[in-house]
């Protein structure tokens, strides 16, 4: 992906197939991401205003996830509070729908509520996230109750062990969670599809799948536009990937 987008145009479709490019162009980039005059008039593919779309929508998304979730799985693992087995039993349950089937009755719905066509009607469905109420739940379910026993005989609020306590010992498992929020928030395609029309509020694959039906047969233009998705999240899994692998085997085991 990254040597064909360093392919000056049309190398990649001949024959035998160049194992690397020729010469090594910024070509596609500079068409990619330079504002140019065409005709008199000035074009550009809206890759960089895509690009900053995206990661306002993921950060907002990611940050406000994490507020709402984080507690959640809190109190499904330590809180005693009636309807809770049920209220689990519901959310696992719902595991099995797929997210597919609730998106024509959500459009409805946002629609009349006006949320159509807004960055607010990208986010709010990622919001409530089950899998990342399960996740911080089997984590905090590895905390001994000993302990937040403790912290209450001394007289600690619920609040005050949530943040003195639990949050530093769930700080990878919270980190890891970030990074699934920011990563579902940032590859989503097919909603915010749906939900904007204005291309001027487009997130990245969106604009890159609207360049995609223009220039389906420019191999390198469209491996330059996957390299600039691709990076960003590249650069943040590496930078955080020391509390990535943590938060896994944090998750996924009860101590």
């Amino acid at each position: 992906m990254v040597v064909v987008s360093f392919m000056p145009r049309g190398e990649s479709t001949t024959l035998p197939t160049p194992l690397w490019p020729s010469r090594w162009s910024l070509e596609n980039y500079h068409e990619l991401l330079v504002r140019r005059q065409f005709d008199g008039a000035w074009f550009d593919y809206r890759i960089v205003p895509a690009l900053v779309n995206s990661i306002g929508v993921a950060a907002v998304s990611t940050a406000l996830g994490l507020l709402l979730t984080v507690p959640a799985g809190y109190a499904f693992a330590k809180l005693r509070f009636r309807g809770r087995e049920r209220g689990l039993q519901l959310l696992i349950a719902s595991l099995v729908v797929p997210g597919q089937v609730a998106m024509l009755p959500l459009f409805l719905i946002f629609k009349e509520l006006g949320l159509v066509n807004s960055y607010a009607g990208v986010i709010l469905p990622s919001l409530a996230g089950i899998f990342a109420i399960l996740f911080v739940r089997q984590a905090t379910l590895a905390i001994p109750d000993e302990m937040l026993d403790a912290a209450r005989i001394d007289g600690a609020s619920e609040a005050r062990i949530f943040r003195s306590i639990v949050l530093p010992l769930l700080t990878p498992i919270v980190v890891t969670l970030a990074l699934f929020l920011f990563l579902g928030s940032w590859n989503d395609f097919l909603w915010p599809l749906i939900v904007l029309a204005d291309q001027h509020l487009y997130t990245l694959p969106v604009a890159v799948a609207a360049i995609a039906r223009e220039h389906a047969a420019d191999g390198e233009l469209m491996m330059a536009a996957a390299v600039v998705t691709t990076m960003p999240v590249l650069l943040l899994f590496l930078a955080l990937q020391r509390y990535y692998l943590t938060g896994l085997l944090g998750g996924s085991i009860k101590g």
